[in-house]
């Protein structure tokens, strides 16, 4: 079969690999969508440390094209929202622990362009398809429910860490996709001034639309110095969904003693975190500082499909760039990694495969 991935670092390229082998427990998928993710590209130049002959991808709904011999909810035919995060479930970590993303490991629930090829393909393999698959149920499009495996999944595991309550003043930084739905997650977890810092056009548009009370720019100044002064001492809480370590300072810089930083950010392998004692009160401020991997399973993205059926949020907002054909996955790679001021999330239908 033909993938889309990279040779080595910097190396994009189209491959040839064997159709993946279905497990007793596995499900083999022919995706219909995909999405691509600055996850996907933050890989191909080296920020995951070195990859070879990796298919890329970890975003895509699809059909199923094989099961094995001791799947019970799935058949060929059906079509699946896939999870960018397929835990093992036989896992003892998972059984003494509330996360699922650290199997056994760090991240190893990531198992996509992790431990094995990704999604950019004809075909791709699930692991333990009961618990790692969900249904594309009435009421929700495919374009949504592709936008629930990673971006909203991810953004609410942000407004999970950081634990907002009713009339919290939140600080997003980066809205990015990931970002956007952190705010949307904000506002449906009862958060009052929803802050979010950004300057892309078409993003803060959807950051407005998905319930930022207010925007902010790094080009207006030290995005700190702005929080702080807007709010009179800093927010409850700032999910960090984009930057550098040097925003990791100012997020713990612009949060209130008593508050939470939640990070859903990857950081380069080769940043350094730190910073000055007493932006940590010297260690007295109770300021929490938490970040986590996106949860996965099928539970954990049927609740986030149960969302969008009931009203409360409309994902698709965030698809920005629409292209067909499986030919087409090179140039929304090269989409993502421009990040024209025009975009937010590209998607690929693979027409050209059914």
């Amino acid at each position: 079969m033909k993938g889309y991935g990279m040779r080595c670092i910097g190396s994009p390229a189209w491959l040839e690999k064997d159709i993946p082998v279905c497990g007793p427990l596995d499900a083999i998928i022919q995706p219909t969508m995909v999405a691509v993710c600055s996850s996907d590209t933050h890989i191909l130049h080296g920020g995951f440390g070195e990859h070879k002959d990796l298919i890329l991808g970890h975003e895509a709904v699809g059909i199923v094209a094989e099961v094995g011999s001791m799947v019970r909810g799935f058949r060929p035919g059906d079509y699946v929202v896939v999870p960018c995060s397929t835990p093992d479930w036989l896992s003892p970590t998972i059984q003494s622990t509330p996360s699922n993303a650290h199997d056994r490991g760090l991240m190893q629930s990531f198992k996509f362009i992790g431990s094995k090829d990704g999604i950019f393909a004809e075909r791709f393999h699930v692991n333990q398809a009961d618990a790692n698959l969900a249904l594309l149920p009435d009421g929700v499009t495919p374009e949504q429910a592709l936008m629930t495996v990673d971006m909203m999944s991810t953004g609410y595991h942000g407004v999970e860490l950081a634990e907002i309550g009713f009339g919290d003043t939140v600080v997003v930084i980066g809205i990015g996709p990931v970002g956007l739905m952190a705010l949307s997650g904000a506002a449906i977890r009862g958060a009052g001034r929803i802050i979010a810092v950004g300057t892309r056009k078409p993003c803060v548009e959807a950051a407005v639309y998905y319930g930022a009370t207010d925007i902010i720019s790094y080009k207006a100044g030290d995005i700190a110095d702005q929080v702080l002064e807007m709010t009179k001492g800093g927010a409850d809480k700032v999910i960090i969904a984009g930057g550098s370590a040097e925003t990791f300072t100012q997020a713990v810089r612009m949060t209130r003693e008593m508050g939470t930083v939640a990070n859903v950010n990857f950081f380069d392998h080769s940043e350094t975190l730190g910073f000055p004692a007493m932006l940590w009160g010297v260690g007295m401020a109770n300021k929490d500082i938490r970040g986590g991997f996106c949860p996965g399973g099928a539970r954990r993205i049927q609740k986030m499909l149960a969302l969008i059926q009931a009203g409360r949020v409309d994902p698709a907002r965030i698809i920005s760039h629409k292209l067909h054909g499986f030919t087409k996955l090179p140039e929304a790679v090269e989409l993502m990694d421009s990040k024209s001021p025009e975009l937010i999330k590209p998607i690929v239908y693979f027409d050209d495969l059914a």
